[in-house]
């Protein structure tokens, strides 16, 4: 007791039990430690228990039996089809890993592809040149060109990042004895991620239209798209949780909510499956989202996009939006 607390005073170790010899009558556990604790940490608890509990029935059970007593479970899940037939799944990790990783692409596409959108509209207000643009088009083909073009950018990189996905997979399979090799990029979450890199795109960029109009500069359009943008990554945040709790029902909410349902679909992929229902819903939601969003940012675009020098606040949008 005195050399353990010796120890303890000097941080050679960071705590201590004490067994007390009327252990068996009493049943109480001495813990002498440093920190300043509430309660006890669950997993020092377990590791407590098991201690006691193989110590206690070493002498009276084979070893075999007490390590299923101390640790009674090792839990195999296995999925049945629709077929009524056990899936054969591979590298249920490496499933997980690839959507993770396309869905941090995405997000950082997205982030990108919208603050270059309103980049380019506060610079070309800041030096007049979206003047002359309007001299020759209209504000709708502007718009929709810009939207395309670097639409049609961003899909090309996504595009690259799909087709490279089997061969950067066989070639990491040498280094990882296999592991990548095993790995199954279902047909589904190509097609989807296809469809929720435009879509979540085209939501994006109707959104930082609306911005860049009502931005006084390049730079105060950036720091309010961040309102948005960083809804995008909402899902990677708690994507620790979505592995434990896939079918939650605030999961199945952020793969309807627009802002949050490309990124929320395609790491929902890579843990479970999704029903079809929730991902027409999904669809649904972020087509009707983009075309009611692209309609009130043309508006807000013809209104304020040749203001300099000053935002428009919240309630004379309203009232303009009224008025159009």
């Amino acid at each position: 007791m005195e050399q353990a607390g010796e120890a303890l005073g000097t941080q050679e170790i960071s705590e201590f039990i004490i067994i007390p010899s009327d252990y068996i009558s009493t049943g109480i556990i001495k813990r002498y430690t440093l920190k300043k604790e509430a309660q006890t940490h669950p997993a020092t608890e377990v590791y407590i228990k098991s201690f006691l509990t193989a110590s206690l029935l070493i002498e009276k059970v084979p070893p075999d039996i007490i390590t299923l007593i101390v640790s009674p479970l090792n839990l195999e899940v296995s999925r049945i089809t629709e077929q009524g037939e056990i899936a054969i799944e591979k590298s249920n990790v490496g499933n997980v890993i690839i959507p993770a990783i396309f869905s941090l692409l995405l997000s950082l596409a997205l982030m990108f592809g919208a603050t270059s959108l309103i980049s380019g509209l506060g610079e070309e207000k800041e030096s007049r040149l979206i003047e002359v643009l309007f001299s020759s088009v209209s504000i709708r083909q502007l718009l929709i060109g810009k939207i395309l073009a670097l639409g049609i950018a961003g899909l090309l990189q996504v595009l690259v990042w799909l087709i490279s996905a089997p061969l950067i997979l066989k070639l990491a399979s040498s280094s990882f004895d296999g592991f990548m090799s095993s790995i199954q990029l279902p047909v589904n979450f190509l097609i989807l991620g296809i469809i929720y890199f435009v879509l979540g795109y085209m939501l994006f960029a109707v959104l930082s239209i609306g911005i860049g109009a009502i931005s006084s500069s390049a730079r105060e359009g950036s720091q309010l798209s961040m309102f948005y943008v960083m809804f995008g990554f909402v899902p990677l945040w708690f994507s620790s949780l979505l592995m434990a709790f896939p079918n939650s029902s605030i999961w199945v909410f952020m793969s309807i909510f627009p802002i949050t349902a490309p990124v929320q679909t395609m790491l929902r992929l890579g843990v479970s499956d999704i029903p079809a229902w929730q991902i027409l819903t999904s669809i649904g939601v972020m087509v009707i989202s983009i075309t009611l969003g692209l309609i009130l940012s043309i508006k807000i675009f013809r209104m304020h996009m040749l203001m300099h020098g000053k935002r428009p606040g919240i309630a004379e949008l309203r009232l303009n939006l009224k008025n159009a």
